[in-house]
């Protein structure tokens, strides 16, 4: 076992989250990055932004919490235009 891993509760890395999520902008990249989100509760967060929430239980209208929900509110908020007129 890696002494950085405690039965798979390792934080995802830079490099995981952006393979994960795709093209996002850096400063969302860290933010995930910054929650201590595992790869797992990445793919999670990923689940629900994507609407595809019934197959996390979204049926039961059970709320997403902890670290799942705040990479979940940083992948829905907007990024700022990247260029200005």
């Amino acid at each position: 076992m890696k002494p950085s891993s405690v039965q798979g509760r390792r934080s995802a890395t830079l490099r995981e989250i952006r393979d994960i999520v795709g093209d996002v902008d850096a400063a969302k990249l860290e933010a995930i990055l910054a929650t201590g989100a595992t790869a797992a509760e990445v793919e999670q967060a990923i689940v629900w932004a994507a609407g595809a929430s019934d197959v996390m239980g979204g049926d039961l209208e059970r709320p997403l919490s902890g670290r799942i929900a705040a990479v979940y509110g940083i992948l829905m908020t907007e990024s700022p235009p990247e260029d200005r007129d």
